[in-house]
C-alpha cells in the first residue's frame, strides 16, 4: 500500500483518501465485519495520514467542477530535523557542489555515481538543475501595462528576475525563456533551448495545427518517413552552432509533446496512400505478415514494435543533426508526455540517442517511483522533469486551461512543491526539475494555445506580483537539494 519508514516514522505516501477508504471497504465486505468495526478501521486508517508531523492532507481538484479529494502530502517537516534544515553551501557559479567534484569538461554531462544519477557542471561539480519554464515578459495588455509600471525597461526586468530566481534557490531557465536578454544578467542562470525540429518541418510541409499545449499532426503521425525530413534537420540544426562553446548552456530540446502512441501503426495506415508515412507502414507490416497483410493482421507486438521504430527514426535523425553542429551540449529529447510515459519501448528507443530524458509529468500528485525507475532503466539515462505545476483557486483566475490540477491556496501549491520534489530526490534517477512556469496566463492575451488562457501556473501573477507562500516552499527545498539527496542516500542503505 505504499508504506515506507522515513527516519523511524511511518508515513503514508501516494494514497488519496478515497483509495484508502476503498481498500478498507473491500476488506470489511470480504471479511463480513460488522459496520461498527468498519467505521473504527476507517477512522484508524485515515488518522495515520495526520498522525506524524509533516504528513498532511491537501484537498485537490483535477479540473474545475470536479469533487475535491484529499491527497496525503509529504513535506520537509516529515524528515528528521537534521535532514530538513541543512542549507547547501560551497556552491560554484553554476550552482554545483564544490565539495563533490569529478572530471571537468567545460560543459555539462550526466554521470551515475554509485546508484544515483547526477549532472556534472562545467567545473566538474555535481549538479542538480532547478529551473523555471518560460521566464520571459508576458504578452497581453494587462501584463504589458504591469511590466511597464513595475520594471520600466527590459534591463530592469532582467536584473530583478534573475535576482528573484537566485534568491529562491533556482539555478536554471527552462524552455521558451528569454535567453537573449537573460544571458546578459550580472548573475546568469544555466539555460536550455527548445528548437521544434518536427513542428518547424511541419509548418513548411503543411498539415500541422495547434492543439492544447502542443502541435498536432495528421492522424497523430509525425513526419519521420518523409524523405525531406532528414535533410531539413541537417540544415535547421546549423543555427545551434552559435552557442556550442557557451558553458552556461545545459542542452537542447528538439520538440515538445509529440504523439508517440501504440496505435501509430493503424494511424499511419489511415494516411493517404501516397503519403510516405502510409507507404512505410504498409511496407513494414507486409514484411512481417505477408503481401496481403492489412489492419486486421496487426498484433499487440506490432503496435509496440512500430512505435519503437517511429521513435528510433525520429531520435536518430534529430540527434545526428544536433550533435553535428553542437557536439558539446546535452541532447535532452522531445519532452515526453501523455500515454508514452507508460511505454517502455519508447524510452528504450529514445535512450539510444539522448543524454538526458526530458519528461513533462502531469496527472499525478506524487511522482511514481516505479515509473521514474522504468523511464531510467529502459532508456539507460537520467530523468529531467521539464513541466509540472498545480493551480491555486485563490488566484482569481478561472483555471479552466492547462493540465495541472487545482488546490485551494498558494500555501497548498507550496505543499505540492515540497511533496513532488522530495519524491524526485528520493528516486535517485532525477537530475532536476523545471516548474511550469514563470508567470500566470494573462486572459487578455490573444492568440495563445488552448492550454495557456486563464490559469494560475506562475510563481508570479501576470501583473508580476509574487506568490509568496509558494515561493517560501520552493526556496525551502531548493536551497538544500544536495543535503536532501545525501539524506535519501543514507536512508536507502539503512
Amino acid at each position: 500500500m505504499g508504506w515506507k519508514v522515513f527516519g523511524g516514522r511511518l508515513a503514508c505516501r501516494c494514497l488519496p483518501r478515497r483509495f484508502l477508504k476503498s481498500r478498507v471497504t473491500k476488506t470489511y465486505k470480504k471479511l463480513k465485519l460488522p459496520k461498527f468495526t468498519f467505521v473504527l478501521c476507517w477512522v484508524a486508517a485515515t488518522s495515520l495520514l495526520q498522525a506524524e508531523p509533516g504528513i498532511v492532507t491537501v484537498p485537490v481538484q483535477i479540473a474545475p467542477g470536479k469533487e475535491w479529494t484529499n491527497y496525503p502530502t509529504r513535506t520537509l517537516a516529515a524528515l528528521p530535523e537534521a535532514a530538513a534544515n541543512r542549507r547547501d553551501s560551497d556552491l560554484d557559479q553554476y550552482g554545483g557542489r564544490l565539495t563533490r567534484k569529478v572530471k571537468a569538461t567545460g560543459f555539462f554531462y550526466p554521470a551515475k555515481i554509485g546508484d544515483r544519477w547526477w549532472l556534472v557542471d562545467p567545473q566538474g561539480c555535481l549538479f542538480l538543475n532547478k529551473g523555471v519554464v518560460t521566464v520571459a515578459p508576458m504578452g497581453g495588455s494587462n501584463a504589458a501595462a504591469a511590466f511597464n509600471e513595475k520594471f520600466g525597461s527590459n534591463s530592469n526586468w532582467v536584473a530583478a528576475t534573475s535576482s528573484l530566481l537566485h534568491s529562491l534557490g533556482f539555478n536554471g531557465l527552462g524552455a521558451w525563456s528569454d535567453i537573449e536578454r537573460l544571458r546578459g544578467a550580472s548573475a546568469p542562470l544555466v539555460y536550455t533551448r527548445i528548437w521544434d525540429f518536427m513542428s518547424s518541418y511541419g509548418r513548411k510541409r503543411g498539415g500541422t495545427y495547434q492543439q492544447s499545449g502542443h502541435i498536432g499532426y495528421p492522424k497523430d503521425c509525425i513526419f519521420v518517413f518523409d524523405p525531406e525530413f532528414e535533410k531539413f534537420c541537417d540544415t535547421y540544426a546549423r543555427q545551434l552552432a552559435g552557442a556550442k562553446d557557451d558553458p552556461w548552456l545545459l542542452g537542447h530540446f528538439s520538440d515538445n509533446e509529440m504523439p508517440f502512441k501504440r496505435e501509430a501503426i493503424i494511424n499511419y495506415l489511415q494516411l493517404p496512400e501516397k503519403d510516405p508515412g502510409h507507404q512505410a507502414a504498409m511496407e513494414w507490416l507486409r514484411a512481417r505478415h505477408g503481401s496481403t497483410a492489412g489492419v486486421q493482421d496487426i498484433t499487440e507486438q506490432d503496435r509496440e514494435d512500430f512505435i519503437a521504430l517511429v521513435t528510433d527514426r525520429y531520435y536518430r535523425i534529430v540527434s545526428t543533426a544536433i550533435k553535428k553542429y553542437d557536439p558539446n551540449h546535452l541532447y535532452l529529447g522531445s519532452r515526453f508526455n501523455d500515454r508514452e510515459l507508460n511505454y517502455p519501448e519508447v524510452f528504450k528507443a529514445a535512450g539510444a540517442y539522448v543524454d538526458v530524458m526530458a519528461v513533462n509529468y502531469y496527472r499525478t500528485w506524487t511522482p511514481s517511483q516505479d515509473k521514474l525507475a522504468m523511464w531510467s532503466r529502459e532508456s539507460g539515462r537520467p530523468i529531467l522533469i521539464t513541466e509540472w505545476y498545480v493551480k491555486g483557486a485563490d488566484s482569481g483566475l478561472a483555471n479552466n486551461s492547462g493540465a495541472g490540477w487545482i488546490v485551494k491556496s498558494q500555501h497548498d501549491r507550496g505543499l505540492f512543491y515540497e511533496n513532488f520534489t522530495l519524491a524526485l530526490l528520493e528516486s535517485k534517477v532525477c537530475v532536476g526539475w523545471h516548474w511550469f512556469k514563470y508567470a500566470d496566463n494573462d486572459p487578455s492575451e490573444p492568440g495563445t494555445d488552448p492550454s495557456n488562457r486563464d490559469a494560475n501556473k506562475g510563481i508570479v501573477s501576470f501583473r508580476y506580483e509574487p506568490y509568496t507562500a509558494l515561493m517560501d516552499a520552493m526556496k525551502a527545498v531548493n536551497v538544500q537539494v544536495y543535503s536532501l539527496a545525501d539524506y535519501f542516500d543514507r536512508v536507502a542503505v539503512q
